[in-house]
């Protein structure tokens, strides 16, 4: 069985496949999750705290992920367009989901660049 991320509070438990996942941005002392159908998580807990659950629950299937800035968790398979002068991020599926996001231009840049080392 493939790995899952399970995302626990207090109050609630969120079990989701990493490739269910679009982002995750920080909200304060939350996080928002972004999900493929679209749907909104409201998470209580900070990034950081969040990227050590991807790397204990998931190990090296938690690699699809890439820390962005201060703010973002991105999910590399969904990557779609950069644009660094405009500090915007597309990540698509380019069937059923669009989002855009942004971070700062040298996060951007970082990102473009291990892009393009991963294709030479």
């Amino acid at each position: 069985m493939k790995k899952q991320l399970i995302i626990s509070t207090s109050i609630d438990l969120v079990r989701i496949a990493p490739e269910k996942i679009v982002y995750i941005a920080s909200d304060g002392n939350y996080s928002t999750l972004m999900q493929t159908d679209n749907e909104v998580r409201m998470l209580s807990y900070q990034l950081g705290q969040i990227e050590k659950m991807i790397s204990s629950q998931l190990g090296s299937e938690g690699n699809i992920f890439i820390r962005i800035g201060k703010s973002l968790i991105i999910n590399r398979s969904y990557i779609y367009y950069i644009n660094i002068a405009r500090q915007k991020l597309t990540l698509s599926d380019v069937t059923s989901f669009n989002h855009s996001v942004t971070a700062s231009k040298e996060a951007l840049k970082q990102l473009k660049e291990l892009l393009e080392k991963e294709v030479k």
